[in-house]
């Protein structure tokens, strides 16, 4: 399956095709910028397992390499966090992924700003294309998040008439994502010893999915609170029947 895509401004056309990798490519092994990363692609991952939303069809990487084949060469970008609805077979592990070939396009790709001024932006068409190119132009993935993990700038793109469009977030500083029924925000606080800024999950409700840490929290407060009110009431909580 090939598509054509026309340049702006030029007669020359880019031939897209969702091609399977041949089972000797050589896959980049390019390191992650900062330690930050990992954990804080991490961290967007726990809670929601923890909030049972994971379901073993989708597709959820830190990382991970996207494939298309452009003019007969591979295109490969691999986006800091990255979630696909549904994938056509499930498999133990992946090196790689080409949508529409291997299941759905991602819904959300996540990129956290590094030491490599610009390239979240680059809408450099060229052989290799930027990111912000390929993601919009060449996936064509609905929402693409930049975040800056320092500052704590969220800047939310929705694919609107074929281009990225600028979204301002909700009273409460969130953005709702419709294909996964969830707000995404920032928040400031400590995990895993790193103190600054995250990107956090709600529901529709509003209510912040947990990590583990918080949610051990929380179920400890909720104990000390049952142990409370059977005291009140006259009963050892060491005694029950």
């Amino acid at each position: 399956m090939a598509t054509q895509l026309g340049e702006t401004k030029s007669s020359t056309q880019l031939v897209i095709s969702w091609e399977a990798l041949p089972n000797d490519f050589q896959l980049e092994d390019k390191p992650v910028e900062n330690t930050g990363q990992p954990i804080l692609a991490g961290a967007l991952r726990e809670s929601l397992e923890i909030s049972g939303f994971i379901q073993s069809q989708m597709l959820i990487a830190s990382n991970f390499g996207l494939c298309a084949t452009i003019n007969g060469q591979f295109i490969i970008k691999a986006p800091d966090w990255v979630y696909v609805p549904s994938v056509n077979q499930i498999l133990k592990e992946r090196k790689s992924y080409t949508p529409n070939l291997e299941g759905d396009i991602p819904a959300v790709v996540m990129e956290f700003l590094s030491d490599t001024e610009g390239e979240e932006y680059s809408f450099k068409r060229t052989y290799p294309p930027g990111k912000w190119f390929f993601y919009e132009q060449i996936l064509q993935v609905p929402i693409y998040v930049i975040f800056d993990p320092n500052g704590g700038l969220l800047e939310f793109y929705q694919r609107e008439n074929g281009r990225y469009e600028l979204k301002q977030p909700d009273e409460n500083g969130r953005h709702w994502i419709d294909s996964m029924s969830l707000y995404l925000g920032t928040w400031q606080g400590i995990k895993e010893a790193r103190t600054g800024y995250w990107l956090r999950w709600w529901d529709a409700a509003s209510n912040l999915l947990p990590w583990a840490v918080e949610q051990i929290e929380q179920e400890r407060q909720q104990k000390e609170r049952l142990i409370a009110y059977l005291q009140s009431q006259g009963i050892d909580p060491n005694h029950l029947p």
